[in-house]
C-alpha cells in the first residue's frame, strides 16, 4: 500500500546572511569598520527564501528564539521588491522575496524581538539585476562580432 511522502522544507544556504555577533571589542582608537550585510543579487522574476540567522546573537541562550519579525523594504514603490511571506526558525528568519526593479540595490530591514526579550534591528542589501537572458529582437543593434548591444537595464537597443 502506497502512501502520500511528506515534504520537509529547508531554507537555502545560498541566500544566507548571518549576524556578525557581539564579540569583544579591543581598546583604543582603531574601531573596525561595520562589516555590510549583503544577500546575492536576484533576478526580478525569481521569488526566493533569504535567511537572516541571529544565532550569535543568543550564543549564551541556546533556548531563546525569534518570537516577532517586523520587515521593511526600501525603496517601496509599485513595481518593487515584495515581500511574500516571513516565518522563523529558531533564530533564524526566513524572508520570501519577489519582483524588484533591474538594476537597483535595496534595504530590506529586520526589527525582531525574541522569547527572552532581545531586540535587534539589522539592514540587509539586496541588489536586483537582468540575470535571465531575453532573446534579442530581430532589429536590434548589434557589435561587428554579432553581440547585441543593451542599455543599463539590459534591455536591447533597436533602430525603431
Amino acid at each position: 500500500m502506497s502512501t502520500l511522502a511528506s515534504h520537509l522544507w529547508r531554507p537555502s544556504n545560498a541566500r544566507y546572511v548571518q549576524i556578525d555577533g557581539f564579540v569583544a571589542t579591543p581598546r583604543g582608537p582603531q574601531i573596525p569598520p561595520a562589516t555590510a550585510l549583503v544577500w546575492p543579487a536576484k533576478d526580478p522574476g525569481d521569488t526566493l527564501d533569504y535567511v537572516f540567522d541571529i544565532m550569535p546573537a543568543l550564543t549564551a541562550n541556546p533556548g531563546d528564539t525569534i518570537a516577532t519579525l517586523d520587515v521593511t523594504i526600501n525603496p517601496a514603490n509599485p513595481g518593487d521588491l515584495t515581500l511574500i511571506s516571513t516565518s522563523a526558525d529558531g533564530p533564524r528568519a526566513v524572508l520570501w522575496l519577489s519582483g524588484g526593479q533591474p538594476l537597483t540595490n535595496y534595504t530590506v530591514t529586520l526589527n525582531i524581538t525574541t522569547n527572552g526579550g532581545r531586540a535587534l534591528a539589522r539592514s540587509v542589501a539586496l541588489p536586483v539585476v537582468s540575470l535571465a537572458s531575453v532573446p534579442a529582437p530581430a532589429a536590434a543593434l548589434t557589435t561587428l562580432n554579432g553581440q547585441v548591444l543593451t542599455d543599463p537595464t539590459g534591455t536591447p537597443l533597436t533602430t525603431f
